[in-house]
């Protein structure tokens, strides 16, 4: 793999964030916000963590990376196409009909291990996984990314139970910490809160970032496993739409396009954040 540089990976993050909404705006659809405040995260597990590629998708020591919080698929998909899975411009057919594109991820589409977007199936899954890893004593690890709001699904904390039973320390939770659901904040929905607590009481080890901040997410990510026999949690703080102005921590921006207007504007903003990265 390719070693980047922070900046670069900056300047990845930026276009990323521009193909997902010129994708959303093609396809008329998409989960915008949830997209945007985990583009960071994505970005980091596929350019600088994870050892998976299309030369290694059969091999069974590679790792594993399971999208939970699937309606976020937007953002996924264009770090897909980034890394070679696909031509990006297969993303145009997005929500067409007959188009493996669709709104969540599915096995249809190469890169992608397993259905999701059903709500709280992911932590379970990838725990499974991480089990069947132990038992093989295979190398690889099992990373899986959450959405705040999805934490009110019970599945969620019989995988967390489950996990830490087995002593899963092969198991990296993300969850995408920005606070807000489609109907609202977390804790005017259903509080989560307090989410450490929660999962150190469950017997996993809890670390918290700036997950909009690629050098935070790149120093806590190399942490794991940091305690033997743990499974491990890393709570990402981040912006809802973030880097674009007027979508970011709005709620009305977990689904939705924006007008032409709009867009531009969204394009003229990160266009303005890659001058200053590139100057």
């Amino acid at each position: 793999m390719k070693k980047y540089t922070d900046l670069e990976l900056q300047i990845k993050s930026v276009n990323y964030r521009k193909a997902l909404l010129k994708y959303i705006k093609i396809a008329n659809a998409g989960h915008t916000g949830g997209s945007l405040s985990c583009t960071d995260i994505l970005n980091v597990l596929y350019n600088d963590v994870m050892n998976v590629s299309p030369e290694n998708f059969q091999d069974n020591n590679r790792d594993r990376y399971i999208q939970s919080k699937g309606h976020s698929v937007e953002a996924f998909y264009v770090v897909l196409a980034d890394k070679g899975f696909f031509p990006d411009s297969d993303l145009k057919t997005m929500c067409k009909y007959q188009s493996k594109y669709i709104g969540h991820p599915t096995r249809k589409v190469n890169g992608i291990e397993f259905n999701t977007g059903g709500l709280g199936h992911g932590l379970p899954i990838s725990a499974g996984i991480a089990k069947a890893g132990k038992m093989d004593n295979a190398p690889y690890k099992v990373y899986t990314l959450l959405g705040d709001g999805e934490l009110a699904e019970g599945s969620n904390w019989e995988g967390a139970m489950m996990a830490a039973h087995y002593k899963l320390d092969n198991l990296v939770a993300i969850l995408d910490h920005n606070a807000l659901q489609i109907t609202g904040t977390n804790r005017e929905v259903c509080s989560p809160y307090p989410i450490d607590q929660k999962f150190k009481a469950f017997g996993w080890e809890v670390l918290e970032v700036d997950g909009n901040d690629i050098s935070q997410l790149r120093e806590v990510f190399a942490k794991v496993p940091s305690v033997k026999g743990k499974p491990t949690l890393i709570i990402a703080n981040t912006v809802k739409g973030k880097g674009v102005s007027f979508m970011e921590d709005v709620k009305k921006w977990h689904h939705g396009v924006p007008s032409d207007e709009q867009y531009e504007q969204a394009i003229n903003e990160l266009d303005a954040e890659l001058e200053k990265l590139e100057a």
